[in-house]
């Protein structure tokens, strides 16, 4: 149990973990969610024991469904809970009720990028807060189908220097293919560092997580593919727009910074 998985994860997406044998051996994590009494981003901290509902506060923790009530430390009254399911053998935990729901809402600069394909991103949304991972995994694999080309095209603006020509040439070929890890296979050892956060590259990933969800069975196995998938979109397209936005910010201060020493 820890802060991601109940800020972030979806109905019924299990996190692998380690689970205490007793229930009150269970942190509990302070998490940072939206108060709609606040109107804002706020810490919430567990105010309920895991125990709630046995006699004693050392009950087994194997097979248990617990829940989990948090209150805003600013206005002292609005509250999310959390039903939360641990597996008999204490290796996994998912939740299986949430109020408020899990939030369908996106990314503002990924909303604005997708455009017209927005829409399918949204349906990718509502079946992954339901746990519909084939579905959520479906709908992400179409708009990386659909905005792929794009996405690899403003790249190429942040690619370095020495790689430019290589990249470019990279680019012409995936026009020769419509099979979207077969685009990614020919230019994601090309990434640019500014794309690498902490030396990963999302783009093998993504070539990864599409080639992985092609042959999942599972809603649970689809529902992993799928949010990394949408993970990794997000980052790429907020990457890009601000390096992109930070470069011409710079190029605007040299600029004017070398125009007033011609004037001296």
């Amino acid at each position: 149990m820890n802060k991601e998985f109940l800020e972030e994860y979806s109905l019924f997406r299990k996190l692998t973990c380690e689970v205490p044998s007793k229930l009150d051996n269970i942190p509990k994590p302070p998490i940072n969610m939206e108060c709609r009494n606040c109107g804002s981003t706020q810490t919430f901290n567990m105010i309920n024991e895991y125990y709630d509902f046995h006699q004693y506060l050392n009950a087994g923790s194997a097979d248990e469904k617990v829940r989990l009530v948090y209150q805003c430390q600013s206005c002292r009254s609005f509250t999310r809970q959390f039903q939360v399911y641990i597996s008999p053998d204490l290796d996994f935990v998912y939740k299986f009720g949430q109020y408020p729901e899990w939030e369908i809402k996106m990314d503002k600069n990924l909303e604005k990028t997708l455009g017209k394909h927005a829409k399918t991103f949204r349906k990718g949304l509502v079946c992954e807060s339901q746990g519909y991972g084939i579905g959520a995994f479906a709908y992400y694999r179409r708009i990386t189908e659909e905005i792929i080309d794009e996405l690899l095209n403003s790249i190429s603006d942040l690619i370095e220097t020495e790689h430019q020509a290589e990249y470019k040439a990279a680019l012409e070929e995936t026009k020769k293919t419509r099979v979207a890890q077969e685009k990614i296979d020919l230019v994601k050892d090309l990434l640019p560092t500014i794309l690498r956060p902490s030396g990963m590259n999302p783009l093998g990933v993504l070539h990864s997580e599409l080639s992985e969800g092609l042959h999942a069975d599972s809603d649970e196995s689809c529902l992993e593919n799928a949010s990394h998938i949408k993970d990794i979109l997000t980052f790429l397209i907020n990457q890009i727009i601000q390096s992109k936005e930070a470069s011409k910010q710079f190029t605007t201060s040299m600029k004017s910074i070398l125009e007033k020493k011609s004037k001296k």
